[in-house]
Formats: C-alpha cells, structure tokens, sequence
C-alpha cells in the first residue's frame, strides 16, 4: 500500500487536520485507508490522469461519472467523494440516480467537512 507522506502530525485513516491544506485525492487515500481499518473487504477507485483537457478517468461504456469509490463487506456502498467548492458533474448525478433507483446504498460526501458522517457509514453494520 503506497503511503502519503503529511507531516509528523498525520494518523493513517483520519484526514489531515484543518491546518493542512488536503486535496480531493489525498482524502480519497485516507477514505481508503480508513475503510481497510475497519474490515472492508474490498475497495474500488479509479484514480483519474491529468490531461491537457482536465482530470480524465479512461473508461469504456457508461462509466463517465461513475462513483469515486466501491466498497465491499457484508454490504455494497457506493461513495461519490468530493471537496468543498466541487460540485457533481452531470454524469456522476446520473450515476447517482439510477444507483439509488435501483437500491444502492449511495452517498454523496465531501470528505474535507463530513469525515465523522464517512466514519458513521463505514462503522454501521446492518
């Protein structure tokens, strides 16, 4: 497991403290630590490349929008992550949509103000 390196200060799974300036995919990787701590079987996300036109995630299908982060224990959970002032592309609402009209259990976050509601949905257990 690759590890960020933050300061002394840093506890694996907990986000950087309000001094610390944390970008989307730092706590998309203490998202995924965290969830690791906790018994999370597997953990799914599909970190995008910079390109000339933006942040680009190649995929084939419908998969445009598709949720930041799939994780599997004794249930599904689909995580859209996001960061204050990062709203969700048309696309990624799509994803959300059809995921809850079909049953998902689906949660839109933003990581940097709503880690103890992350921390509340990955401790549940059903």
């Amino acid at each position: 497991m690759r590890k960020e390196r933050r300061g002394t200060d840093h506890v694996p799974g907990r986000p950087p403290s309000n001094d610390q300036m944390a970008t989307e995919a730092q706590l998309v990787t203490t998202a995924i630590q965290l969830a690791h701590t906790l018994g999370w079987t597997k953990v799914a996300h599909f970190r995008p490349a910079k390109t000339a036109k933006g942040y680009r995630t190649p995929v084939e299908g419908d998969g445009a929008g598709f949720p930041d982060l799939v994780l599997v224990r004794e249930r599904i959970v689909w995580i859209e992550a996001k960061v204050k002032g990062r709203e969700p592309s048309p696309e990624q609402i799509s994803w959300m949509v059809d995921l809850i009209a079909a049953g998902a259990e689906y949660h839109l976050i933003q990581l940097d103000t709503e880690w103890d509601f992350l921390e509340s949905v990955l401790r549940r257990i059903p």
